[in-house]
């Protein structure tokens, strides 16, 4: 660990101005073989009359790109309830109800089954041309606005066509339109509002937002797509590339995502998020709708209590997935258009046009000169700000009352968090200034599960888009001094002692352990704020941090700007 002594004035390189694309083209294989097993606990207060749990079973399906087998399928209820319902709604969806009269405990769902899922991902060639001619009645409907996807209002019918005017081919229309998304949505969770026009208005919201405004963009311009509900499982996979592996992960949990329908290719999947004709076989696909409002029976705990009581219900969720066989060879190749978000697309044969690159500014120079002569005493703050502070995440349900009838809806609030203190793996975040700036302290999202030691931040150089040599390291900090109560927070890192001036540029922030710390650092999907190489990992004894990550680590970095 260095410490730096006296003032010091730290420089950067300066990028110089050039053009850039986060747009890959991904071709290879991925394949497991896996049981997966969802249980689900419900707690009722006394004074809960009735007490009803649906659950969606997961079907075989498959599309020119995604395939899922599902098995030994296996759904039990204990304790046994007084009734047990099944129905297949419009879509195929399969649905049971378990309902317990009077309950006077808690019960328990256990679903599981064994899953072959594969991804394929090869030359796709698609001629349908755009606009569409008109979809038979089956497909209609996934044309239709609803609540969430108001494909019907002036703002997303204006900002759909002006997306695909002039595109004569149904991918160039659906890729400028996803292209779109990646570019002006930012990941939060939870936003207060899940439609598409909350995400075109704010520019924020979580997976359910990316697909409602996708939807919506699409059926605006006469595209059919339907809304899919499933799980997504936490094991990480690797796509090779010339500039080192970029590593995907997912928490394990609720996810939301598209499939589009071709007239050449049927219905193909996508994650408007990150993935354009295809999803990872890391996705266990469960529901299919015209939106979040309709897919919401997976889940879905309804219950009627005594009048006038002020019982309450909870729910708690566990996913577990064992996987018996993975195998995974995919090869990325960055081309040279697209979005500036990332964005993994097989290789396709169709007429479509190249979306301009963006530029990147040149940032300000200053010398040490400039620099003494300026008063660092404005406020700055800087970072990936968005979590759920607080959050107990065993408990993530959300309730609606209506009279004496409620429920509990399934929660897409992730924790999408990384271990981040063990043996065998660094990690590290990068942050860009922009001004320069005197810095006093930088906060991490983090969660102590236990053990014993102390923690600290290395701020290192940039080299080449990766950490380079230690400029600085912040005060320790005490295990023990941070909370174990559930939830992720702020946990602050100073830089008091001597003053550091931060020149414009790229800077890393690692985390520094001693003893046994068990921490945990969440993160966010996507990169809301840095470069898509911005986030890195590399073994313990690797000289070179070659890998790079698909997220961003959430960080907030404090001090002082100068006052001009």
């Amino acid at each position: 660990m260095v410490r730096a002594t006296g003032a010091a004035v730290i420089a950067l390189l300066v990028l110089t101005t050039t053009c850039f694309a986060e747009n890959y083209v991904v071709i290879g294989d991925m394949s497991s073989k896996l049981r997966y097993e969802m249980q689900q606990h419900i707690s009722p207060d006394p004074g809960i009359s009735r007490m009803k749990l649906s659950c969606v079973i997961p079907t075989s399906s498959k599309s020119i790109t995604f395939e899922q087998e599902i098995s030994a399928v296996k759904l039990t209820f204990v304790p046994p309830p007084q009734d047990r319902q099944e129905k297949t709604d419009r879509h195929g969806n399969r649905i049971i109800t378990a309902i317990w009269e009077q309950p006077q405990g808690a019960a328990t769902a256990k679903l599981a089954f064994d899953a072959r899922t594969r991804t394929r991902l090869e030359l796709l060639n698609t001629q349908s041309p755009f606009p569409l001619a008109p979809v038979g009645p089956d497909k209609d409907l996934f044309l239709q606005p609803t609540k969430q996807v108001q494909s019907q209002d002036a703002a997303i019918i204006n900002l759909a066509r002006k997306l695909t005017q002039g595109a004569t081919s149904q991918f160039d229309a659906i890729q400028r339109a996803i292209t779109w998304v990646i570019n002006n949505v930012r990941y939060v969770n939870p936003p207060p509002q899940y439609d598409a026009l909350f995400a075109l208005k704010t520019g924020k919201g979580n997976c359910q937002n990316f697909s409602h405004l996708s939807a919506a963009l699409l059926r605006a311009v006469g595209i059919p797509t339907r809304i899919v509900n499933g799980i997504t499982l936490n094991k990480a996979y690797h796509v090779s590339r010339d500039q080192g592996p970029l590593t995907f992960k997912m928490a394990q949990g609720r996810h939301s995502w598209i499939e589009i329908w071709f007239p050449d290719l049927g219905w193909v999947p996508f994650d408007p998020q990150q993935t354009q004709l295809f999803v990872s076989n890391r996705y266990i696909r469960v529901e299919i709708g015209v939106d979040n409002n309709e897919t919401i029976n997976d889940g879905l705990v309804r219950w009627s209590k005594i009048k006038g009581s002020p019982a309450r219900l909870k729910m708690q969720e566990a996913i577990n997935a064992a996987f018996d066989d993975d195998r995974i060879v995919l090869r990325g190749r960055r081309q040279e258009y697209g979005p500036q978000g990332l964005l993994l697309s097989p290789q396709v044969s169709s007429d479509f046009k190249t979306v301009a690159l963006a530029k990147k500014a040149d940032l300000p120079r200053y010398t040490d000169q400039q620099l003494k002569g300026m008063r660092f005493i404005l406020p700055y703050i800087f970072g990936n700000l968005s979590f759920p502070i607080n959050v107990d995440f065993a408990f993530p349900g959300e309730g609606l009352a209506k009279g004496s009838q409620q429920q509990i809806t399934r929660s897409f609030l992730v924790e999408s968090a990384e271990y981040v203190t063990g043996r065998a793996t660094q990690y590290a975040q990068v942050f860009l200034l922009k001004e320069p700036i005197r810095l006093d302290k930088i906060s991490l999202a983090l969660h102590n599960f236990g053990g014993d030691g102390m923690l600290w931040i290395n701020l290192m150089a940039d080299q080449d888009g990766k950490p380079g040599k230690q400029i600085d390291a912040s005060d320790l900090v005490e295990l023990s001094s941070i909370s174990m109560r559930p939830g992720y927070r702020w946990v602050d890192f100073n830089f008091k002692k001597e003053p550091t001036i931060l020149k414009p540029g790229y800077y890393w922030i690692a985390l520094g352990f001693s003893g046994g710390p068990i921490v945990n650092w969440f993160y966010t999907y996507g990169k809301p704020v840095g470069p898509v190489e911005g986030t890195r990992h590399k073994g313990v004894f690797d000289e070179q941090w070659s890998g790079a990550l698909s997220y961003e680590f959430n960080y907030r970095v404090m001090g002082k700007r100068a006052k001009r």
